[in-house]
């Protein structure tokens, strides 16, 4: 039985049945081949795709008698081609998604296609880099190296390496690379991810930053240890000497210079043990805008006429706890810096203000932790500084004055003050576009009574006690004992904290009132030492001394409760009264 149109019709899917009719429609009108594909179903219910091609036959009057065609199954291929269809919109969404550029390019270097990412990253579109090469989206330095990573691909099928990458409008940035040999459309290709680590590249020289200034504080602070007792040497024999009723006025005054000398070099040493944080706080609970409102005046002065002070000072300000002193010294080293970036004149700003600090900004800033902070900026409109200068600024003995106008230390201070008191500071500026440092101080909420007896009546220095010291440095051994006999005390030396403990046993009927130790000795620290005197006699007065201090007796800059302390360089007389003060303690 030959099939008529009817039962043709039958067999051809709901879904196509109209647009078969109509190119059939259209192939009989003569207007167009009958071509189409589409679904039919089979007598045992089956769905497939088939082919249809057909051209019409017309008689001599243009009428239509029959249409010759072929019906072709390709429901395999359609299978297929669905399947290729799937995978390359799953590809085109990954390639056109991905948070990095990915670029394909041929062996020679020319791109073949891009990704969304790579045309914002780089500035250019899809089909501006289609005329462009690797070589378009380097730096020069790193163009030279491109055929040798080609032929490296080539060569192992892979390559991961570190650029310098470049965007249409000059600037540049590192970006990480992972290549790899593939085919694309038939033809060998490299196909590659290109990363920016800006950020990562930011905290990497942060940290080196801050492991160069941790090394450099431990050498400043061991310079100022050594320093301090030669200090105490210079200073305390200057002193005794001038006791002596026979010396001439000339003489007198050589010595007046040693001690005056000897007091400046003394406040050298005391900037870098601030910049190593080995100085002994104070800490109160302080407000940062009655601390600039005290020292308005005095900023006034130190900055000269020809500068503009303002101050923004938040109403709302939470407190702090530091050192009163050390955070003033910080806002005058900042307010100085800034004078010397005006010498045409300017202004200088001062502002405070609350303020948050979430875990995105401390990602991003190694040296902060997520909490609430107090503040204070200091911005100028001076020279500025290049990204060079910035590198270095808060190291000691860095400057950019002429020789003469500073020491380079201000900020070297600025910053060991800042990091004792569990801040941190930032520093904003570039080439002719003025300085902003930000200095944040851990907000806190409590709220502490601090009284100060500062009525003190005038006590005798002299005593008649016995006094062991415990010092490893034998010149500042030899002036405590005879600063401390010219006061009347009897004492006793130990070159070190195990020959201490010797004549301490020597001494166990316990005539010894009091011990001076060393806070750092060699073999037997300080508090070693303490410690095991105290096993045989528990109230026994102790004095710790030392050039710089460590976590034996100071934690974060705090004594520890009870202890007393003093710091190298002393003079005689400060020690005689810090021995009083200790012995008269109930």
């Amino acid at each position: 039985m030959s099939p008529t149109y009817e039962l043709v019709l039958r067999f051809i899917h709901p879904g196509d049945k109209e647009a078969v009719v109509r190119s059939h429609n259209k192939a009989l009108a003569g207007k167009t081949p009958h071509n189409i594909k589409h679904r039919i179903v089979r007598s045992d219910g089956e769905i497939r795709t088939v082919h249809e091609r057909a051209i019409v036959i017309f008689d001599e009057t243009g009428k239509p008698v029959r249409m010759v065609g072929t019906v072709q199954d390709i429901t395999e291929q359609e299978v297929i081609q669905e399947t290729l269809r799937e995978s390359e919109e799953k590809y085109r969404t990954l390639f056109d998604n991905a948070a990095d550029a990915i670029v394909i390019s041929d062996e020679e270097g020319n791109f073949l296609e891009v990704n969304r990412v790579a045309c914002e990253r780089f500035g250019y579109s899809k089909e501006e880099f289609t005329h462009m090469t690797l070589a378009d989206i380097n730096t020069s330095e790193y163009i030279d190296s491109i055929p040798e990573k080609i032929k490296q691909i080539k060569e192992k099928g892979q390559a991961f390496f570190e650029t310098q990458a470049v965007r249409r409008d000059g600037t540049t940035f590192p970006t990480e690379v992972s290549s790899v040999k593939f085919s694309y459309r038939g033809k060998p290709a490299i196909l590659s991810v290109s990363r920016d680590i800006t950020p990562r590249k930011q905290l990497e020289s942060q940290l080196l930053q801050s492991q160069k200034m941790e090394a450099i504080g431990q050498l400043a602070g061991g310079v100022a240890h050594d320093f301090n007792n030669l200090l105490t040497a210079i200073m305390g024999y200057s002193e005794m000497l001038k006791l002596k009723a026979d010396l001439d006025k000339k003489h007198m005054n050589y010595l007046d210079e040693i001690i005056r000398s000897s007091e400046r070099a003394s406040s050298l040493t005391s900037q870098l043990l601030a910049f190593s944080r080995k100085q002994v706080l104070q800490p109160k609970i302080i407000n940062a805008n009655t601390l600039v409102a005290n020292i308005e005046k005095m900023l006034c002065r130190l900055i000269g006429e020809d500068v503009d002070l303002s101050t923004v000072l938040d109403p709302e300000l939470g407190v702090i706890k530091a050192d009163p002193g050390q955070i003033e010294q910080v806002i005058m080293n900042l307010a100085v810096n800034a004078r010397d970036a005006m010498l045409k004149g300017g202004k200088l700003t001062i502002e405070t203000c609350n303020i948050y600090q979430d875990i995105e900004y401390c990602k991003a800033h190694t040296a902060a932790s997520p909490g609430w902070y107090v503040m204070l900026t200091i911005s100028d409109t001076g020279h500025g500084m290049d990204e060079e200068t910035k590198k270095h600024i808060f190291e000691p003995f860095f400057t950019t004055k002429a020789k003469g106008h500073g020491t380079g230390l201000g900020l070297a201070t600025v910053y060991g003050i800042v990091k004792q008191s569990g801040g941190h500071i930032w520093v904003y500026s570039e080439p002719d576009r003025g300085t902003t440092f930000k200095v944040y101080f851990p907000r806190v909420d409590i709220v502490e009574n601090d009284k100060e007896n500062s009525s003190e009546a005038t006590k005798p220095l002299k005593g008649n006690e016995t006094i062991l010291i415990a010092e490893d440095e034998e010149v500042v051994r030899n002036l405590i004992f005879e600063s401390l006999v010219i006061f009347g005390y009897d004492v006793i030396k130990a070159n070190n904290g195990r020959e201490a403990i010797e004549v301490f046993k020597k001494n166990a009927d316990g005539s010894i009132h009091m011990l001076i130790t060393d806070v750092i000795m060699p073999d037997m620290g300080g508090r070693e030492l303490v410690e095991n005197l105290e096993k045989q006699k528990t109230n026994l007065k102790v004095l710790y001394i030392s050039g710089y201090t460590d976590n034996a007796i100071i934690h974060h800059g705090e004594l520890d409760k009870g202890v007393a302390f003093l710091q190298k360089p002393f003079s005689p007389h400060v020690l005689a009264k810090k021995v009083r003060e200790v012995l008269d303690a109930v």
